[in-house]
């Protein structure tokens, strides 16, 4: 979600819109002051921000990661200058590799899977916290994409197979502009501003490459999303309606998501974010959506709130 510029002047004027956050001159000049200050740890600061602004997640907890990306942004746009922090590294790289990985993520280390295997015993289930490292080494090594930090709302998934580990995924927030979706919901911009948070986006799926079981990608997907939205609900207090996901048209077919029933809706412009600036030229993405609950336009434009009957069976 991007930084947004607003025309306006005065203190208590909205210059920046960060997410659904609006910045005030006198805010800016808060967070200067502050990153002026002496800290010994840069969580200190950002808990410290978070706490002037009750700046909080939906799951009650400070939003530290955001606050850390906000800064970012605005020492960017020249506007403060962060204090001087050592480079964040992958937490894995700090102990040369050897890292003490959860036994469900060693199962398949130099092995080969192959089918046809039984499905029915395929389990999806949210990472536990032991197993967040391992997550991201192996995202880190296989995937195109490799790891990133998630800010904000998100959700990690690994599936088993006979107690094995064959996927990991990942959710996030929703991309900010995706115009192939506002058109299929009927969102104007201020309707989505209010009702975004009630997309999911599947920014990472990955099937190590050791992981050869037909029909496993989309049996994945589809039991994935039969659980998504009350697991979103008990970490970040709020459900989900919708599923999203962009596939590099230039790198796949998006074939396991057709084959678990997602909806295609087209290709994007190939705009991609370089900073705070948005630049032509990349890979166009192809736009597949899932609606998680019947009726789940008429919940994204808050129609039920406004006498619709409620609908509670998903698609």
């Amino acid at each position: 979600m991007g930084l947004h510029d607003q025309e306006a002047s005065g203190s208590h004027a909205v210059i920046l819109r960060y997410r659904n956050r609006e910045l005030t001159h006198a805010d800016v000049e808060y967070l200067r002051r502050a990153c002026a200050a002496r800290w010994d740890r840069r969580k200190d600061l950002f808990r410290s921000i978070c706490e002037s602004w009750g700046w909080r997640q939906a799951n009650g907890q400070w939003s530290l990661y955001a606050c850390c990306d906000l800064l970012m942004r605005l020492q960017e746009r020249g506007l403060l200058t962060l204090p001087p922090f050592p480079k964040r590294q992958l937490a894995g790289r700090r102990f040369g590799g050897k890292i003490p990985l959860p036994p469900e993520f060693i199962a398949l280390a130099g092995l080969e899977v192959r089918g046809p295997q039984d499905l029915r015993g395929l389990i999806v289930r949210p990472i536990r916290p032991e197993e967040r490292l391992g997550w991201r080494l192996y995202m880190d090594r296989y995937h195109y994409l490799g790891d990133r930090t998630l800010v904000g709302e998100h959700l990690l998934y690994a599936a088993f197979l006979e107690n094995e580990m064959v996927a990991l995924l990942a959710w996030a927030s929703a991309a900010l502009n995706a115009p192939l979706r506002e058109a299929y919901v009927g969102w104007d911009e201020m309707t989505k501003r209010r009702r975004l948070h009630f997309v999911a986006n599947n920014v990472r799926f990955l099937i190590p490459p050791y992981v050869r079981v037909p029909h496993l990608a989309s049996k994945v997907l589809a039991q994935n999303l039969r659980r998504l939205s009350a697991d979103w609900e008990a970490v970040w207090k709020h459900p989900v309606y919708l599923a999203e996901t962009f596939v590099d048209a230039a790198r796949f077919r998006g074939v396991c998501y057709r084959a678990a029933n997602w909806c295609y809706l087209g290709q994007t412009a190939g705009r991609s974010k370089r900073g705070n600036q948005y630049t032509y030229g990349s890979s166009r993405k192809a736009l597949f959506i899932y609606p998680l609950r019947r009726h789940a336009t008429r919940w994204l434009k808050g129609e039920h709130e406004a006498g619709v009957p409620r609908q509670t069976e998903q698609a």
